[in-house]
């Protein structure tokens, strides 16, 4: 379902203002309004940061013991970019990513707001995490409705001018608007009580990539991967690209593709060559670079 014309108007200045969150570099770090995520049995079991050699920032998930999924932007740059992840004793984890596979429709060299395909990526680690680790399901999480409730995480900062607040892990429950067709069709969410007409929660600098999530009877279920936010239609003198819309790509669209792709870079040993399977992107890379 498409999000109403009618909600839409009041914040169509806000979408003037909107970044992509992951990139330090004129893009969108911790959750807005989210709370640190301190139980460690929680998200930190599943939920990661991406570092480039280049000084970049994401979120992703994970997806396997050895697969972060997260936004195909995050990981384009020739750079390397490492994974960190942290234990139930808070201890940080640092991972090489040996190779990415980026979603066939994605268009690199735009931004995410422009981006006409699909900005999905499957980053490949250089060991396998253990069991203090959980991968999120990519099976299960079906679409993400008009009305529906979620929960977004991420180690984005908390407003764009306070970059000293990201690398911790934050959450926030969010709502569905529904759908908005830009460049490509996304699925945007906002905070429950504001609906993006003035500041809330919702993603920020370094976000990008992070996990969309629905509670289940087992836990969360991953149903979204953060790609741009918004500011609020109703802001200040200082113009801002977070704490309105975050647009999020669903993934319940593109489950076959997640879940074949995954299936054979579990297989890639590294100085292999990239799986040729399933449609390859010529984005995709090996190696540290």
């Amino acid at each position: 379902m498409r999000v109403s014309p009618f909600r839409l108007r009041p914040a169509l200045a806000a979408l003037a203002v909107a970044a992509p969150l992951g990139l330090w570099s004129g893009s969108a770090g911790a959750v807005v309004r989210g709370e640190v995520t301190r139980d460690p049995d929680g998200l930190r079991g599943s939920v990661v940061r991406i570092e480039s050699t280049t000084g970049e920032m994401c979120s992703g998930s994970l997806i396997a013991p050895d697969l972060v999924l997260t936004a195909a932007h995050c990981v384009m740059r020739k750079a390397g970019y490492w994974v960190v992840a942290v234990d139930r004793n808070f201890r940080q984890r640092r991972l090489r990513a040996i190779a990415a596979a980026m979603h066939p429709d994605f268009v690199p060299g735009t931004t995410p707001e422009t981006q006409p395909g699909t900005d999905l990526a499957i980053l490949k680690l250089d060991q396998r995490l253990g069991p203090d680790f959980r991968p999120l399901d990519t099976r299960s999480g079906g679409d993400i409705a008009q009305g529906d409730n979620v929960a977004i995480a991420g180690y984005g900062v908390v407003a764009e001018n306070r970059r000293g607040t990201a690398r911790v892990l934050r959450q926030a429950r969010l709502v569905s608007l529904g759908e908005l067709q830009v460049a490509n069709t996304v699925t945007v969410v906002a905070d429950r009580h504001t609906l993006a007409e003035t500041a809330g929660a919702g993603a920020c600098l370094g976000d990008s990539g992070g996990p969309i999530l629905r509670a289940g009877p087992g836990g969360y279920q991953l149903v979204g991967v953060v790609s741009w936010s918004s500011g609020a239609a109703q802001q200040g003198r200082v113009r801002t690209a977070c704490g309105g819309f975050t647009a999020v790509t669903p993934i319940g669209l593109h489950a076959g593709w997640i879940n074949a792709r995954a299936a054979e870079l579990a297989r890639f040993e590294p100085g292999e060559a990239m799986p040729a399977g399933n449609r390859p992107h010529p984005a995709d890379w090996t190696g540290g670079r």
